[in-house]
């Protein structure tokens, strides 16, 4: 693969053999975002767990401390109350078998979707459209509940979902670049702190086995997979 420039720069300041301590990755990472847009920073976390097993599935979700950066269009699906309760909350749009057709007919303007219990017999029907996309509602992510409001709230506060892929890696946003090294700490450490608490039963051996950050137009910087998580300095 032929980078740019600037990428080819950007990879001078970076070891890439070294395993760096978290805050000096996450500033390396943001020394390295020189884009002409705010890039975002995100994290690859690799687990020593085996996705095809049910028992070893690493999924959840958590509030940024700082938010991503991002404004997050939120959809809901209910009625009654319920519906009002999530207009109230600031949902970009709410609806019930109505919102359904609408993205069966090729609407997605949105980011994340929440559904009352009792919408997920219409939700379902959406399975193949929203499901490849990470979009489906799930009570483990916390977007099927009755408190749609708080829902609400939690997305547009920076919540974002983690979950595992086919390779048993976790990749999600901490935030922008222009968060600065102490905000993007504190987001990486509750995220890692989630994954950490995650960890099944099932799980045998070194739990992380290998993690890393890089802006969207960077290079990638390892860190020390022994030592990550708010708890790391006594380790």
């Amino acid at each position: 693969m032929k980078h740019g420039k600037k990428y080819t720069e950007n990879t001078k300041l970076v070891d890439r053999a070294a395993l760096y301590e978290t805050e000096q990755a996450l500033d390396l990472a943001v020394k390295t975002a020189t884009a002409k847009f705010d890039e975002t920073i995100e994290v690859h976390v690799r687990l020593g767990v085996d996705s095809r097993h049910a028992d070893q599935q690493v999924r959840g979700a958590v509030v940024l401390p700082n938010g991503t950066g991002k404004d997050v269009r939120v959809a809901v699906f209910a009625k009654g109350d319920l519906a009002k309760a999530a207009e109230e909350a600031g949902a970009d749009i709410v609806g019930d078998a109505d919102l359904v057709t609408k993205i069966q007919g090729g609407w997605m303007e949105f980011d994340v979707a929440i559904a009352s219990p009792d919408m997920m017999g219409f939700v379902g029907r959406l399975g193949k459209v929203l499901g490849p996309r990470g979009l489906m509602p799930s009570p483990k992510a916390g977007t099927v509940t009755m408190d749609v409001a708080k829902a609400v709230t939690d997305a547009k506060a920076g919540k974002i979902e983690y979950r595992l892929d086919k390779s048993n890696i976790i990749h999600c946003p901490i935030g922008k670049a222009s968060f600065g090294t102490e905000k993007l700490m504190e987001n990486f450490n509750a995220l890692l702190d989630a994954i950490i608490k995650a960890k099944p039963a099932a799980a045998k051996g070194q739990y992380i086995k290998s993690c890393a950050v890089a802006s969207t137009m960077g290079p990638g910087v390892r860190i020390n997979p022994n030592r990550v998580g708010s708890n790391a300095a006594a380790q």
